[in-house]
């Protein structure tokens, strides 16, 4: 087994709070401070919620949306003194889907960069594998591609938190 990389991921359910603990983790290292949105902007409300996003962090923020190209938007941003918050990972995994990409292979390169980046990485996701068994093949499927891409990064991550109620409860590291 390798050693862990320099990241750190972040894991939890819808509005539990997870991306303000990521966002106050990224700040308190003091580091120059990316964020790449894997979100896409599919109606007016998604829209609003972007730019209010934006917004909220501010100005000390450098802010790339990369729906797709995760591991060449990382590369791109890719250095010393930098850190990275990926935010989020189950966004990326339906943009995947819905594009028909080889998941194995996506998730393949991203475990093999996070292994070799020299930026911190701070990966947040939805944790979509505690809930009864969907009842129809997509969403099984997102639910299983979604719960292989976790077991990797958290392999490869130092760090790894579970989020509920605001309250991070630190898993690994």
């Amino acid at each position: 087994m390798t050693a862990p990389s320099n990241s750190t991921f972040i894991l939890g359910g819808a509005r539990s709070g997870k991306s303000r603990f990521a966002e106050n983790l990224v700040i308190a290292t003091g580091l120059d401070r990316h964020y790449i949105a894997t979100g896409r902007a599919w109606d007016e409300e998604m829209q609003a919620r972007i730019a209010q996003h934006k917004v909220d962090r501010g100005p000390s923020w450098t802010t790339h949306e990369e729906p797709l190209d995760l591991v060449g938007a990382l590369a791109a941003i890719d250095g010393e003194r930098r850190i990275v918050l990926i935010d989020c990972l189950t966004l990326w995994v339906t943009n995947l889907m819905m594009e028909e990409r080889d998941m194995a292979a996506e998730f393949a390169a991203l475990a093999d960069f996070v292994a070799r980046a020299k930026a911190r990485l701070v990966f947040v996701s939805n944790e979509v594998g505690l809930g009864i068994v969907p009842e129809n093949r997509m969403a099984r499927d997102f639910r299983d591609h979604a719960g292989r891409l976790h077991q990797m990064i958290a392999a490869k991550a130092a760090e790894v938190y579970f989020v509920a109620a605001g309250l991070p409860l630190k898993m690994k590291g």
